[in-house]
């Protein structure tokens, strides 16, 4: 006998009070949050649970406000037939991806993880493209290699060896963007129902894909100073069967924090001890502000327990979709993955990139783009820091994209967001970074669009509005 889904529990308990009258048409259901507390579920499966009741036609989600129980019609109505069936949308799925990515202006868009049109090398992109065009021919609409163009892995392997990060380019893989190269490892490394670690907060890609390929997740607090727990890291590898950690130490997504190399280190004890793989997230290393890229846990790694992988989309353009992924020891597994998610990576993107590695315009514009990212940063935060209520919180990042900031939780945080929404002044909020409620009054600011005095306008006219709504 097959055992019942997890949703099934709670799905039949709303039912029976439906069907009982318990629970009246438009009657208002239990929130997410309330359902995976009483039930000890993930979000995925009471997400799952209300897609089944949507389906049988007893309940309704509507937008910003939850879902409620439908009106149920007279059994005797005439069956009607349709063409298409109904197309039930992940509402938390859907609510995310607009948090994340929606844009209204370059001067009011503070929630995308991605450089901004004005930012974006656009005239250097499209003149080597052109020339990659001309030099290649139809070559380009050919299948390249599964694994990627093999000079183009002797060059990433070369960049990262400068940075004392020795990597063979033959365990190299080319992936469709930093998403499928995550994807990759972690089915690679583990396998559905396995416990994985991820540093929390933690970017809503990262934890979509956890929750796709069906992982038990255990979140480790990402600390100002030092970068990450590892006291409590520790103490959830003894007590759990963790399997992998993913973690970005470099400039941490939403954080901004960079870990420091003891950390770094005792990061990796713990995996060795523990025979854990770590899967690094090394995608904003470039972006950095000091004097000299950080180095990366992988640089300490000297028994094969990292997997490290990065992209071209946070410093070229979100367009180019085109990453990496060094799988190590695992390498067989992985290449099998990367060829079932599809044969090859577009050779276009691929000769792309290789033609601006093999010069030193990337470098240049990696320079002039980190120079312009400092000073938004500094801007962004002079601006908030003078204008939100004196006992927030923004953390001063020293690369990447993103400052983190926390209100006091004396304010009205749903009437925060409720202004911010109607000025269209778009952060992020802390909860999307979670499966836990544990940023409520947290959100983050991307400073890689423009920064304007617009958007220094808009900024402070957020933090009055915080101000006025002190409780």
């Amino acid at each position: 006998m097959m055992e019942p889904y997890k949703y099934e529990v709670f799905a039949a308990a709303i039912e029976e009070q439906i069907r009982n009258g318990i629970l009246q048409e438009n009657d208002r259901l239990p929130s997410v949050r309330e359902i995976k507390r009483k039930y000890k579920l993930s979000t995925s499966s009471v997400q799952r649970g209300f897609e089944y009741l949507m389906i049988k036609g007893l309940i309704r989600s509507n937008p910003r406000s939850g879902y409620f129980v439908r009106r149920i019609q007279d059994e005797n109505i005439p069956e009607v037939k349709t063409k298409f069936p109904a197309v039930v949308r992940d509402e938390v799925f859907m609510k995310n991806i607009m948090l994340t990515s929606k844009r209204t202006s370059e001067s009011s868009s503070f929630n995308t993880a991605v450089p901004g049109d004005l930012l974006i090398p656009q005239k250097l992109i499209l003149r080597t493209m052109q020339e990659v065009i001309r030099e290649k021919g139809a070559s380009l609409l050919r299948y390249y290699p599964s694994n990627g163009l093999e000079a183009l892995r002797k060059h990433i392997a070369k960049k990262m060896g400068t940075y004392d990060c020795t990597l063979n380019p033959d365990e190299i893989i080319i992936t469709d963007g930093a998403l499928q190269a995550l994807t990759i490892a972690l089915k690679s490394a583990v396998k559905a129902g396995d416990v994985v670690a991820v540093d929390s907060p933690c970017v809503f890609s990262v934890l979509e894909v956890i929750a796709h390929l069906e992982l038990k997740v255990i979140e480790i607090p990402v600390h100002y100073k030092g970068g990450f727990d590892t006291e409590f890291f520790r103490k959830a590898c003894k007590e759990n069967n963790i399997r992998t950690l993913v973690v970005t130490p470099n400039f941490h997504n939403p954080t901004g924090v960079l870990m420091n190399d003891e950390t770094k280190k005792e990061i990796l004890t713990i995996a060795e001890a523990h025979q854990l793989y770590i899967i690094e997230n090394d995608m904003y290393s470039d972006l950095y502000f000091g004097d000299q890229r950080p180095r990366s846990i992988k640089s300490f790694d000297t028994k094969g327990q990292v997997m490290i992988y990065s992209s071209f989309s946070k410093t070229l353009s979100p367009g180019i979709r085109l990453g990496w992924l060094y799988a190590g020891d695992l390498y067989a597994r992985a290449e099998r993955v990367r060829f079932a998610l599809g044969r090859s990576v577009s050779p276009v993107y691929q000769e792309l990139v290789l033609k601006l590695l093999q010069g030193n315009s990337y470098e240049r514009h990696l320079q002039s783009f980190r120079k312009k990212l400092n000073q938004q940063a500094a801007e962004v935060l002079e601006a908030v820091r003078n204008s939100f209520p004196e006992n927030s919180y923004f953390h001063r990042p020293q690369g990447g994209y993103s400052i983190w900031g926390q209100l006091p939780e004396s304010t009205d945080i749903k009437r925060f967001y409720d202004y911010c929404e109607r000025h269209r002044i778009l952060f992020t909020p802390g909860d999307t970074f979670s499966f836990m409620d544990r940023y409520h009054y947290h959100f983050r600011i991307i400073f890689a669009e423009r920064i304007t005095s617009e958007s220094i306008v808009l900024l402070e006219s957020a933090g009055t509005k915080a101000k006025e709504l002190q409780i």
